[in-house]
Order: C-alpha cells, then structure tokens, then sequence
C-alpha cells in the first residue's frame, strides 16, 4: 500500500496542461503515493449541473491531500445559458467548486507564497520573498447574498440600523447586498498561523492588511485579534496598513515586508499583487490547509483559448506541489524541487512565452525533472 493517497483535480483548461507538468516530476521524485484522479469543473456544470459531484467530494474524504489544477467560474446567466437543455430551468445554480471545497472540508488557511527567483526576466525586485496568508472560509466569499432583497431581511436592517434610512424607498428588486461575515475565532486562527509562519521561517515582521477605519467592526475585529495574538509572538512585530495603503508599499518597497495576513477578498486581492511582483500568476502557488485535509492548487485561472496547447508556464503548479511535498513531511524532496525550479530559472535556457521563451509546458517540467 502506498504511503499517501492524493486525489488529482485537473479541472478546466489548462489545469489539465499544468497538472501533466506537475505528474512528470512527481514521477521522477518517486513520492510514494496512489494517485486517484476525480472530476471537478465547468464540465461537469454543463452536462450535469454540478461543477463539484458527490462522487468527487467522497474521492476527497478517501485521501490525504488533494492537488487541484484550474477551475472555470462564470456568471449566473452565463453559466445557466451553458448548462445542456434538459437541465435549465431545473433549479441548478452555479457556484465555484473551489469555494464550496474550502467551507466543506474547512481549508480555514489559504497560503500564498510569492518568492522572487533570481534570474527570472518577470520579478519586480529579484529579493522579493511575501507570503500571503489569506483567510479562506468567511468575509464576503461565505457568499451569503440576496437580490432581490427580501422583505424580512429589509425590515430587520432598517429596524437595527439607522444608515439603512437612505435606502428606504428603493424597490427591493434594485437592491442586492453580500453580506461580510467575519468571527473572532477565524480571525484569531488565520493571524496566529501567520505568526507561528513567521517564528517557524525566521521572518521578523507580520502584517495585517485591513481597512478598519472605514470597515470599522469588520475590518476592526480582525486587526483587534491581531494585536492580541501578537502578545504571544514578542520577538515578532506587528505591522497594520490599510488595504489600499498597501497596494501602493508594495509597489514602492515590496522588499520591506516578509509575512501579510489577512481577511478573505482582501487577501485574495494581496496575493495577486504579491504574486505579479515575482513574475506573475504563473509563479503563484497556493495551499487551503485545514486541520484534516488540505487542497493545494496554482492560482491562476484555467486560461480556456490556451486548453490542450502546452503553451502556458507551469512553475505556479510546480511550485504548488513543492507546498504539498512539505505539508506532507517530504522536506527532501520539497527542497530537492525547489532548487530544480530556481535552477531552471536562473539558466534561463528553457522558458515558456511569458517569459520570452518558446517551450512548451512539458518541456519545463522534463528540465526541472532532470534536476531533481
């Protein structure tokens, strides 16, 4: 019996490119492990009006991790219109499997590591080295929305709260509202995963990415958390800065921070900042760890015209797969993965089209496996 069982979602698009990549160098790394393949996406919206099925969700409770290449998302209308004839009208509605694996399996921590690799032609700053973390599971992506708005929720909003008086005479069909849900537990848990990070990679600062001076009890009760949590990181600073402060820092002196934390579209927002500092998402890595399970996955997008060509750069699902190897415990061959990649990049003789090369998504992940 193999050591680990890791369920294989390639998704849409290019998730199906980049996760041939990521299998070439799993093979030559010789991780002992079952690779079970399941079905995720917009295919499987299409002809059976769901993009996460059952039978995936209990491929997921029958392993250990799961390695997840690119999903396709599109708007309510849109993703009803694509749906095969006999399922329309039926009541299906279309919502990302990826959010909906977060919140089922509670990935409450969303990592997002954004390293720049000397060498690369795409980094901002060749010292570069953030990592995102990103609260997974609350704020604005609960997606807990209405609209219409519907009356007894309009009642109880106007009743408890006297800036709704504005909004008294619009019709509740011109009203839609998404609600920011925020719990001092999760708040709380996210910062103290970033500091403990911090401690753990040597980084001397942590800092919360809010907006507390507008979003005042959202916003405030994450950087309240915060402040508290830092009490048992004394060797650690505390950093606060406004969300749109912080997209202009990072732009101007992204050198001067290590660790970020923050609440859900904030973090979302952040990290794909952070990640075109070091040469773009297709260098962007991420893993949704929860306490039983965790989904690792590139977070770029499923890039659809590029489907089947081989055309687009894999590092990010490499990169991603270093993040499994170590929430494994396979520190070796993370390590051994790592120094492949950054070897790779640094030679520069082998680079896809977004980084002024002309080879194909196979042939950089053969030359990061010749290395490992």
């Amino acid at each position: 019996m193999a050591k680990y069982r890791i369920a294989v979602l390639p998704g849409d698009g290019v998730g199906k490119d980049v996760m041939d990549a990521a299998m070439i160098v799993l093979k030559k790394l010789k991780l002992d492990a079952d690779y079970r393949f399941g079905d995720i996406g917009w295919e499987f919206w299409c002809k059976e009006g769901n993009p996460l099925p059952h039978r995936t969700i209990q491929l997921l409770r029958e392993t250990d991790v799961c390695l997840f290449g690119a999903i396709t998302s599109k708007p309510k209308e849109e993703a009803e219109k694509e749906l095969a004839p006999e399922l329309r009208g039926k009541g299906h509605t279309y919502s990302s499997p990826i959010v909906a694996l977060r919140q089922m399996f509670d990935l409450h921590t969303n990592l997002r590591p954004c390293k720049a690799f000397p060498g690369n032609p795409l980094n901002f700053r060749d010292d570069i080295d953030l990592v995102v973390f990103r609260e997974n599971t609350e704020g604005l992506y609960a997606g807990i929305e209405y609209h219409p708005l519907p009356k007894e929720v309009m009642d109880v909003l106007a009743k408890t709260h006297q800036k709704m008086d504005r909004f008294a005479g619009i019709p509740l069909e011109d009203i839609a509202i998404s609600l920011r849900l925020l719990t001092r537990k999760a708040c709380q848990n996210i910062v103290r995963q970033a500091f403990s990070y911090a401690r753990e990679h040597a980084y001397g600062s942590v800092t919360v990415v809010e907006k507390p001076n507008i979003l005042r009890e959202t916003s405030g009760l994450m950087v309240r958390e915060a402040r508290k949590v830092a009490t048992e990181f004394p060797e650690i600073d505390l950093w606060e800065a406004n969300i749109d402060a912080m997209a202009m820092w990072l732009v101007k002196n992204p050198q001067d921070y290590g660790v970020l934390v923050a609440t859900n579209m904030f973090g979302d927002i952040i990290s794909d900042l952070c990640a075109q500092l070091v040469g773009g998402l297709g260098f962007a890595s991420s893993g949704n760890i929860g306490d039983d399970y965790a989904v690792f996955e590139p977070t770029h997008g499923s890039a659809p015209k590029y489907t089947g060509t081989y055309k687009v750069n894999p590092m990010a699902m490499l990169l991603t797969t270093k993040l499994m190897l170590d929430h494994l415990g396979e520190v070796e061959k993370a390590t051994s993965l790592e120094g492949a990649i950054a070897r790779v990049i640094r030679e520069g003789k082998v680079r896809t089209y977004d980084m002024g090369g002309s080879n194909t998504t196979l042939e950089v992940a053969e030359a990061v496996s010749s290395y490992v």
